[in-house]
């Protein structure tokens, strides 16, 4: 099964949203299947097969994610992103800042879906094979 060291080694390779592509790749490699993503401190949680995870702790100071999603203007925040204009933590800034309070990557599906604090699906995006 795949650590956290493991997935931190692939991860230092991303340095834009226009790197995300090739690290999920590399997280399928490991046998991640998928992984939730924690606006407000961070942390994400990782699963693989049999029920199989890890969690990485914090990444940086607590954000205040808003009560209501603005599911426009994150799309404007994430297309910057994509396209490699904004570092990561400036992209959780923008979600918080639009209401996103997590975001699941399902490797299997290759959909990455944005949640608001009710767990409302907000957007759902084909991830680039």
């Amino acid at each position: 099964m795949f650590t956290i060291e493991q997935i931190k080694e692939a991860h230092a390779k991303v340095q834009t949203g226009a790197d995300f592509p090739n690290y999920i790749q590399d997280l399928i490699i490991l046998g991640v299947k998928g992984y939730d993503t924690f606006v407000h401190d961070g942390h994400v949680e990782y699963y693989g097969v049999n029920n199989y995870h890890v969690t990485a702790d914090e990444k940086y100071d607590e954000i205040k994610v808003e009560s209501v999603p603005n599911k426009e203007r994150f799309i404007e925040f994430l297309v910057m992103h994509q396209d490699g204009q904004t570092d990561y933590l400036t992209f959780c800034r923008h979600a918080a800042q639009c209401g996103i309070d997590k975001w699941r990557v399902d490797i299997i599906e290759m959909t990455c879906t944005y949640f608001d604090k009710d767990e409302n699906e907000i957007l759902i995006e084909k991830i680039p094979g």
